[in-house]
Protein backbone atom coordinates (compact mmCIF):
# COMPACT_ATOMS: atom_id res chain seq x y z
CA UNK A 1 0.00 0.00 0.00
CA UNK A 2 1.55 3.04 -1.00
CA UNK A 3 0.83 6.63 0.89
CA UNK A 4 -1.68 8.30 -0.77
CA UNK A 5 -3.79 4.80 -0.21
CA UNK A 6 -2.75 4.60 3.37
CA UNK A 7 -3.87 8.71 3.61
CA UNK A 8 -7.41 7.87 1.78
CA UNK A 9 -8.19 5.25 4.14
CA UNK A 10 -7.71 7.01 6.58
CA UNK A 11 -9.74 9.75 5.74
CA UNK A 12 -12.16 7.84 5.29
CA UNK A 13 -12.42 6.03 8.67
CA UNK A 14 -12.35 9.68 10.26
CA UNK A 15 -15.51 10.67 7.55
CA UNK A 16 -17.24 7.53 9.06
CA UNK A 17 -16.41 7.71 12.93
CA UNK A 18 -16.89 11.80 12.52
CA UNK A 19 -20.28 10.88 10.72
CA UNK A 20 -21.74 9.00 13.71
CA UNK A 21 -20.26 11.55 16.19
CA UNK A 22 -22.45 14.32 14.29
CA UNK A 23 -24.80 12.72 14.20
CA UNK A 24 -24.78 12.35 18.16
CA UNK A 25 -23.12 15.84 18.34
CA UNK A 26 -26.77 17.00 16.73
CA UNK A 27 -28.35 16.01 19.70
CA UNK A 28 -26.15 18.59 22.02
CA UNK A 29 -26.21 21.12 19.50
CA UNK A 30 -30.44 21.07 18.78
CA UNK A 31 -31.12 20.59 22.81
CA UNK A 32 -28.83 23.57 23.68
CA UNK A 33 -29.70 25.90 20.98
CA UNK A 34 -33.30 25.54 21.76
CA UNK A 35 -33.65 24.48 26.17
CA UNK A 36 -30.55 26.26 26.43
CA UNK A 37 -29.05 23.49 28.67
CA UNK A 38 -26.15 20.65 27.79
CA UNK A 39 -27.79 16.87 28.69
CA UNK A 40 -24.75 15.29 29.33
CA UNK A 41 -26.94 12.03 29.34
CA UNK A 42 -27.30 11.82 25.68
CA UNK A 43 -24.43 9.57 25.43
CA UNK A 44 -26.34 7.14 27.12
CA UNK A 45 -29.36 6.94 24.92
CA UNK A 46 -26.75 5.56 22.34
CA UNK A 47 -26.25 2.86 24.42
CA UNK A 48 -30.20 2.11 25.24
CA UNK A 49 -30.58 2.36 21.51
CA UNK A 50 -27.96 -0.66 21.09
CA UNK A 51 -29.45 -2.84 23.36
CA UNK A 52 -33.23 -2.06 21.99
CA UNK A 53 -31.91 -3.25 18.44
CA UNK A 54 -30.05 -6.27 19.93
CA UNK A 55 -33.47 -6.87 22.37
CA UNK A 56 -35.81 -5.52 19.14
CA UNK A 57 -34.03 -8.85 17.11
CA UNK A 58 -33.29 -11.62 19.45
CA UNK A 59 -35.90 -11.58 22.29
CA UNK A 60 -38.55 -9.94 20.37
CA UNK A 61 -37.24 -11.96 16.73
CA UNK A 62 -38.37 -8.52 14.67
CA UNK A 63 -37.74 -8.37 11.24
CA UNK A 64 -34.22 -5.93 10.66
CA UNK A 65 -36.22 -3.45 9.63
CA UNK A 66 -38.49 -3.20 12.37
CA UNK A 67 -36.38 -3.49 15.15
CA UNK A 68 -34.57 -0.33 13.91
CA UNK A 69 -38.15 1.29 13.98
CA UNK A 70 -38.23 0.00 17.21
CA UNK A 71 -34.66 1.07 18.47
CA UNK A 72 -35.60 4.55 17.03
CA UNK A 73 -39.28 4.97 18.60
CA UNK A 74 -37.58 3.75 21.85
CA UNK A 75 -35.02 6.09 22.38
CA UNK A 76 -37.12 9.25 21.01
CA UNK A 77 -39.73 8.26 23.68
CA UNK A 78 -36.68 8.15 26.32
CA UNK A 79 -36.00 11.29 25.05
CA UNK A 80 -38.95 12.96 25.99
CA UNK A 81 -38.80 11.30 29.65
CA UNK A 82 -35.46 12.47 29.94
CA UNK A 83 -36.57 15.95 29.50
CA UNK A 84 -40.22 15.76 31.12
CA UNK A 85 -38.25 14.43 34.47
CA UNK A 86 -35.31 15.69 34.57
CA UNK A 87 -35.06 18.67 32.85
CA UNK A 88 -38.09 20.55 32.48
CA UNK A 89 -38.47 21.50 36.66
CA UNK A 90 -34.74 22.80 36.18
CA UNK A 91 -35.44 25.50 33.12
CA UNK A 92 -34.78 27.94 35.62
CA UNK A 93 -32.06 26.62 37.66
CA UNK A 94 -28.68 27.37 37.57
CA UNK A 95 -26.22 25.64 35.32
CA UNK A 96 -24.79 23.54 38.26
CA UNK A 97 -28.01 21.95 38.99
CA UNK A 98 -28.65 21.15 35.28
CA UNK A 99 -24.81 19.43 35.38
CA UNK A 100 -25.23 17.55 38.43
CA UNK A 101 -28.80 16.22 37.13
CA UNK A 102 -27.62 15.18 33.56
CA UNK A 103 -24.61 13.45 35.24
CA UNK A 104 -26.76 11.68 37.75
CA UNK A 105 -29.36 10.64 34.96
CA UNK A 106 -26.22 8.98 32.93
CA UNK A 107 -25.33 6.99 36.31
CA UNK A 108 -29.05 6.18 35.63
CA UNK A 109 -29.22 4.87 32.66
CA UNK A 110 -25.61 3.08 32.82
CA UNK A 111 -26.89 1.46 36.62
CA UNK A 112 -30.23 0.36 34.80
CA UNK A 113 -27.84 -0.93 31.59
CA UNK A 114 -25.84 -3.03 34.07
CA UNK A 115 -28.18 -4.65 36.69
CA UNK A 116 -30.37 -5.76 33.31
CA UNK A 117 -28.08 -6.60 30.72
CA UNK A 118 -24.67 -6.98 33.44
CA UNK A 119 -21.13 -5.77 32.83
CA UNK A 120 -20.58 -8.66 30.58
CA UNK A 121 -20.08 -7.13 26.54
CA UNK A 122 -22.43 -8.58 23.79
CA UNK A 123 -21.16 -9.38 20.94
CA UNK A 124 -23.07 -8.35 18.12
CA UNK A 125 -22.86 -9.12 14.30
CA UNK A 126 -22.97 -5.75 11.99
CA UNK A 127 -26.66 -5.84 10.16
CA UNK A 128 -24.31 -4.44 7.49
CA UNK A 129 -23.73 -6.98 5.31
CA UNK A 130 -23.25 -4.74 2.10
CA UNK A 131 -19.81 -5.63 0.24
CA UNK A 132 -17.11 -3.11 0.02
CA UNK A 133 -16.29 -1.56 -3.70
CA UNK A 134 -12.55 -0.02 -4.80
CA UNK A 135 -11.75 3.05 -6.21
CA UNK A 136 -8.00 3.95 -7.59
CA UNK A 137 -6.78 0.88 -5.21
CA UNK A 138 -8.76 2.15 -2.22
CA UNK A 139 -10.79 -0.02 -0.66
CA UNK A 140 -14.42 1.44 0.63
CA UNK A 141 -15.69 -0.93 3.31
CA UNK A 142 -19.57 -1.10 2.91
CA UNK A 143 -19.81 -0.02 6.40
CA UNK A 144 -18.90 3.31 5.66
CA UNK A 145 -20.56 4.25 2.58
CA UNK A 146 -24.07 3.38 4.32
CA UNK A 147 -22.63 5.55 6.92
CA UNK A 148 -21.99 8.11 4.92
CA UNK A 149 -24.91 7.89 3.16
CA UNK A 150 -27.33 7.52 6.21
CA UNK A 151 -25.96 10.71 7.92
CA UNK A 152 -25.93 12.73 4.33
CA UNK A 153 -29.73 11.83 4.08
CA UNK A 154 -30.68 12.46 7.57
CA UNK A 155 -28.59 16.30 7.98
CA UNK A 156 -30.27 17.33 4.35
CA UNK A 157 -33.64 16.09 6.09
CA UNK A 158 -33.44 17.25 9.24
CA UNK A 159 -32.06 20.95 7.65
CA UNK A 160 -35.17 21.31 5.31
CA UNK A 161 -37.18 20.23 8.22
CA UNK A 162 -36.06 23.13 10.12
CA UNK A 163 -35.99 25.52 7.68
CA UNK A 164 -39.38 24.69 5.12
CA UNK A 165 -41.57 23.01 8.28
CA UNK A 166 -44.01 25.15 10.96
CA UNK A 167 -42.59 22.80 13.64
CA UNK A 168 -38.94 23.85 12.78
CA UNK A 169 -40.37 27.61 12.37
CA UNK A 170 -41.51 26.83 15.90
CA UNK A 171 -38.05 25.48 16.99
CA UNK A 172 -36.19 28.64 15.86
CA UNK A 173 -38.40 30.98 17.40
CA UNK A 174 -38.04 29.09 20.76
CA UNK A 175 -34.35 29.36 19.93
CA UNK A 176 -34.40 32.92 19.37
CA UNK A 177 -36.77 34.00 22.25
CA UNK A 178 -38.48 31.25 24.42
CA UNK A 179 -41.16 34.23 26.18
CA UNK A 180 -41.91 35.85 22.62
CA UNK A 181 -42.58 32.42 20.63
CA UNK A 182 -44.94 31.60 23.59
CA UNK A 183 -47.12 35.28 22.57
CA UNK A 184 -46.92 33.96 19.73
CA UNK A 185 -48.95 31.05 20.35
CA UNK A 186 -46.20 28.20 19.96
CA UNK A 187 -46.51 25.70 22.35
CA UNK A 188 -42.30 25.91 23.94
CA UNK A 189 -43.34 22.62 26.30
CA UNK A 190 -43.89 21.00 23.06
CA UNK A 191 -41.18 22.57 20.89
CA UNK A 192 -38.69 21.25 23.71
CA UNK A 193 -39.88 17.69 24.21
CA UNK A 194 -39.60 17.23 20.12
CA UNK A 195 -36.16 18.66 20.44
CA UNK A 196 -35.47 15.86 22.83
CA UNK A 197 -37.35 13.37 20.72
CA UNK A 198 -35.00 14.16 17.58
CA UNK A 199 -32.17 14.52 19.20
CA UNK A 200 -32.69 11.24 21.01
CA UNK A 201 -33.91 9.53 17.57
CA UNK A 202 -30.61 10.59 15.55
CA UNK A 203 -28.81 9.02 18.53
CA UNK A 204 -30.41 5.83 18.17
CA UNK A 205 -29.42 5.83 14.69
CA UNK A 206 -25.77 6.84 15.48
CA UNK A 207 -25.77 4.09 18.12
CA UNK A 208 -26.87 1.26 15.51
CA UNK A 209 -23.94 2.90 13.45
CA UNK A 210 -21.72 2.44 15.45
CA UNK A 211 -22.36 -1.11 16.87
CA UNK A 212 -22.20 -1.87 13.62
CA UNK A 213 -18.71 -1.06 13.63
CA UNK A 214 -17.34 -1.99 17.16
CA UNK A 215 -19.78 -5.16 17.26
CA UNK A 216 -19.60 -5.36 21.04
CA UNK A 217 -22.55 -3.81 23.80
CA UNK A 218 -21.75 -2.57 27.21
CA UNK A 219 -23.34 -0.64 29.77
CA UNK A 220 -20.75 2.05 28.95
CA UNK A 221 -20.70 2.09 25.49
CA UNK A 222 -22.41 5.35 25.04
CA UNK A 223 -19.85 7.36 27.82
CA UNK A 224 -16.76 8.08 25.45
CA UNK A 225 -18.64 8.54 22.22
CA UNK A 226 -20.92 10.86 23.91
CA UNK A 227 -17.92 13.34 25.39
CA UNK A 228 -16.26 13.16 22.06
CA UNK A 229 -19.46 14.14 20.20
CA UNK A 230 -19.65 17.14 23.04
CA UNK A 231 -16.34 18.16 22.02
CA UNK A 232 -17.76 17.92 18.23
CA UNK A 233 -20.79 20.20 18.89
CA UNK A 234 -18.63 22.63 20.76
CA UNK A 235 -15.70 22.70 18.18
CA UNK A 236 -18.27 23.07 15.75
CA UNK A 237 -20.81 25.91 17.56
CA UNK A 238 -22.83 24.52 20.30
CA UNK A 239 -26.39 25.02 18.96
CA UNK A 240 -25.18 25.46 15.39
CA UNK A 241 -26.48 22.33 13.10
CA UNK A 242 -23.80 22.83 10.35
CA UNK A 243 -21.38 23.54 13.60
CA UNK A 244 -21.93 19.84 14.82
CA UNK A 245 -21.66 18.21 11.08
CA UNK A 246 -18.27 20.08 10.58
CA UNK A 247 -17.55 19.28 14.41
CA UNK A 248 -17.93 16.23 14.44
CA UNK A 249 -16.25 14.79 10.69
CA UNK A 250 -13.10 16.58 11.89
CA UNK A 251 -13.17 14.95 15.33
CA UNK A 252 -13.07 11.91 13.72
CA UNK A 253 -10.66 12.97 10.50
CA UNK A 254 -7.77 13.84 13.53
CA UNK A 255 -8.71 11.50 15.69
CA UNK A 256 -8.28 8.64 12.75
CA UNK A 257 -4.66 10.16 11.20
CA UNK A 258 -3.70 10.83 15.10
CA UNK A 259 -3.96 6.73 15.32
CA UNK A 260 -2.34 5.97 11.95
CA UNK A 261 0.45 8.37 12.14
CA UNK A 262 1.43 10.01 15.58
CA UNK A 263 0.18 7.62 18.50
CA UNK A 264 -2.66 5.55 19.62
CA UNK A 265 -2.47 6.52 22.72
CA UNK A 266 -2.44 9.79 22.45
CA UNK A 267 -4.98 10.19 20.22
CA UNK A 268 -7.62 11.04 22.43
CA UNK A 269 -5.43 13.90 24.34
CA UNK A 270 -4.78 15.38 20.36
CA UNK A 271 -8.19 15.79 19.86
CA UNK A 272 -9.06 17.71 22.89
CA UNK A 273 -6.12 19.32 22.64
CA UNK A 274 -7.46 20.91 19.10
CA UNK A 275 -10.52 21.99 20.74
CA UNK A 276 -8.48 23.97 23.34
CA UNK A 277 -6.53 24.88 20.34
CA UNK A 278 -10.21 26.21 18.27
CA UNK A 279 -11.51 27.72 21.69
CA UNK A 280 -8.46 29.97 22.26
CA UNK A 281 -8.69 31.64 18.39
CA UNK A 282 -12.30 31.35 18.23
CA UNK A 283 -14.49 30.75 21.41
CA UNK A 284 -17.76 30.55 19.59
CA UNK A 285 -16.44 27.32 17.67
CA UNK A 286 -15.86 27.04 13.74
CA UNK A 287 -19.41 27.94 12.89
CA UNK A 288 -20.86 29.47 16.43
CA UNK A 289 -21.83 33.00 16.61
CA UNK A 290 -21.00 34.96 20.05
CA UNK A 291 -24.07 36.72 21.42
CA UNK A 292 -24.16 40.19 23.31
CA UNK A 293 -26.02 38.88 26.59
CA UNK A 294 -28.40 41.99 27.49
CA UNK A 295 -28.37 43.87 31.10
Amino acid sequence: MNLFQSIMEQLLNGLRTGSIYALIALGYSMVYGIAKMINFAHGDVIMVGAYALFMGMTALSLPLPVAIIFTIVVCAVLGIAIEKVAYKPLRNASSLAVLITAIGMSFLLQSLALIIFSATPIPFKSIISMKGIKIAGVDIPGITIITLVVTTAIMVALTLFINKTKAGSAMRAVSEDRGAAALMGINVNRTISMTFAIGSALAAVAGILYICQYQSITPTLGALPGIKAFVAAVLGGIGSIPGAMVGGILLGIVESMSKAYISTELADAIVFGVLVVILLVKPSGLLGKLKAEKV
